[in-house]
Order: structure tokens, then sequence, then C-alpha cells
């Protein structure tokens, strides 16, 4: 018999239907599942980070606290450490080699003393240990080579709120990023970035000395123009929202608006979300003059009267150009003006300068107002 005149071949192609239907209908419990195995995941991920820590961290305390207990050190360490690794990789397998285990000795010793410190008791080690280790290994082998604490706490801050991977990590140590905007803040901002990271409350907290376009990969010396820097920066868009820091969205490039029958555009336009406010950018690629001043108070004046809402804040913009006159930039701005000049970097910045000038800020700051801050 042809199966189009078999009843029960119709029989099964009506079931095979109503399965489909089903199927489509259920997103919602297909979307469920997802989200369960993907919490799995993560959680299982998180485990093992936490555990691969904690292991590190015990296995450098009894490597030091052994170490210590030698005669001469230097040499009993050596030995120490090439015996132990021999054993452990007898034992336990792959993973124990001596650089290995001089990291876990070098971590326990970075992070011992601030641990030490937030826990209440040593009986209670065991217990909260876990809690101290909020990164990947690979994170914590980054940051314990950060000699100065205050910057490896800033970043070890920011890459847990911010969820940097490994890469982005090491690219805002390479970019200086702890420097750059220590060296737009005052002493005491300065000392929140090591406790609480960058914080976002007022329009300067997003200014950072220089900002670091090193991904665009234009040379520094090289003709481009601003079409062609703005080109890129929509290219690296996800590099550059990095770059400029927490809360924002991006809204618009060459932004139109009109106004006494001419037509005006903005470079780029910006949303942060922590500060509410929408934020301006125009970008010049050589010296910046009073006019790009006068030109970007009227932008910021059109949005503030045409564009933003009664809940939301000030506009606020930024001239990012290659060269500024710090003195003309004051005299041509009012003292509340919500508008700033900031400098870019086509590579990435000498650390070691940078770590000079802050120093020597921090101490012309400490002799001016007495090295109390007030």
């Amino acid at each position: 018999m042809d199966e189009k005149m078999n009843p029960k071949s119709e029989i099964r192609k009506s079931t095979i239907s109503e399965l489909d239907d089903s199927v489509v209908s259920m997103p919602e419990f297909f979307d469920g599942i997802a989200k369960i195995v993907e919490q799995a995941r993560t959680h299982i991920e998180r485990s093992v980070n936490v555990a691969m820590c904690v292991t590190y961290y015990e296995v450098g305390r009894l490597i030091v606290e052994q170490e210590q207990s030698g005669a001469n050190r230097a040499a009993y360490g050596k030995k120490l450490l090439d015996e132990l690794s021999a054993y452990l990789t007898e034992r336990c397998g792959k993973g124990w080699s001596v650089g290995n285990l001089k990291n876990a000795r070098q971590f326990y010793q970075v992070y011992s003393p601030s641990i030490r410190q937030s826990l209440i008791s040593e009986s209670e080690i065991g217990q909260l240990l876990p809690a101290q280790f909020v990164l990947s290994w690979t994170h914590y082998l980054i940051l314990m080579r950060i000699k100065d604490a205050d910057s490896r706490r800033f970043y070890e801050i920011e890459a847990a709120s911010q969820q940097w991977t490994v890469r982005q990590l090491k690219r805002q140590i390479d970019s200086s990023l702890y420097e750059r905007l220590a060296l737009s803040r005052d002493k005491d901002e300065v000392m929140r970035l090591a406790i609480e990271g960058q914080t976002m409350e007022k329009p300067r907290d997003m200014l950072k000395s220089p900002l670091v376009l090193e991904f665009l990969d234009l040379e520094q010396n090289s003709a481009y123009s601003e079409s062609d820097l703005e080109l890129a920066i929509i290219a690296n868009l996800q590099k550059f929202l990095l770059e400029l820091g927490k809360g924002f969205l991006f809204e618009a490039r060459q932004k139109r608006f009109a106004f006494d029958e001419k037509s005006f555009f903005v470079d780029l336009v910006f949303y942060n979300r922590l500060l509410q406010c929408y934020v301006l950018i125009d970008l010049k690629t050589g010296e910046l003059h009073h006019q790009d001043l006068g030109q970007m108070q009227m932008y910021v004046n059109y949005f503030d009267r045409y564009v933003k809402k009664d809940f939301e804040k000030p506009s606020v913009g930024i001239l990012l150009c290659q060269e500024k006159n710090d003195n003309i930039v004051e005299l041509t701005l009012p003292q509340d003006s919500n508008i700033y000049a900031s400098e870019y970097s086509l590579y990435l910045p000498d650390k070691a300068l940078l770590q000079r000038k802050l120093a020597e800020w921090t101490a012309e700051f400490e002799e001016t107002h007495g090295g109390n801050g007030e």
C-alpha cells in the first residue's frame, strides 16, 4: 500500500508534528536547563580555582616554615625544593616542578601578611582561607610579581570586580593603569585606589594621564587623520571601553544634531551608567586649541538642554588629544566646567617613569601639606 494512503503513516506524521510543536513551544524549559548547566560549570571552575590557590598557599607555607628551620637557608632551600619536586612528581604526577614550588613559596610570602590580618584567629584558617582567593591561580601568578602592595591590591580588586581575563589583567598592568589613575587624583583618592579600586563618583574619576591606545595599531609618528583614529577606535571598541573604565556604554559615532539651521557632529557619544550622564568625546590628532574647547562647550550645552533627562547628571565633554597646554585649558574653561582635556598615547607608557613621577608627586604633596594631607 502506498505510504500516503497508510493510516499508520498518517498517525506517525501527526505524532511527529505534535512533538515538533511541543519542542518549539518550550524555549523557557530549554533555557532553564541550559542555565543550570552553565551555573554548574561556573561553580566547578570556581571550586577548582579556589582549591588550586589554597593548595599552593599551604604548600608555600610549609616550604617557608621548613626552610626557616634550616642552618644554611640558601643551600638548604635549593636542596629541599629539588628533593620535594622529585618526590611529588613521582607520587602525585606532573605539575610540581622546582619552578612551581618557587611560585607557591612566593605566593605565600606575598599574600600571607594580608591574609593573616584578615583572619580572626589562626585556628580558623582552614575554614576562612578559601574565601580569600577570588581569582584564578594564573591571575595570582601575575599579581604576586607586583612589588608595590598598594598597586597589587588595586589590580586584584579591579580584576575581581570587573571580571578581567588574564589577558586583560596583564594589559592593564602593562599600561600602568594604577599609576595613570593615581597621577590624575589627589593624595586621599590615591589611597582609596588601593582600598576600593577605581571609583566612579564624579566626572574627574574617569580621567587617566594619559589614555593608552596601543591596541589601535597606529604609528605614533605617522600621518593619520582624526577619521582614521575614530575608525580604529570603533574597530577596537571593546578594548577602548576597557581603557575608558567602569560603566561606559557606547551610543553613537558622528552623532548629528542641528541648531540654528546648521549641522554639528560629535565624534563619539557614550553614556556612563554609574555617573548617569552622557560623555561626549572629540578626537584631536594634533595640539589642542582654545577653539576646540569652545566647540566642546557648545556640544555639552546642547546635550544638557535638549537631550538629557531631568534625572540625569550634567553631560561631560572630553577632548582626546595628542598634546595639550594646561594653562590654555584652565584659562579657556570656567572653573565649574564639565569639560576635560586628556592626552592619549599610542604605545605603552614607561612604567618606571610613571612610578618615579608618582613618587615625586606624592613627596611634593606631603611636603606642601605637612605629610598629613590637610
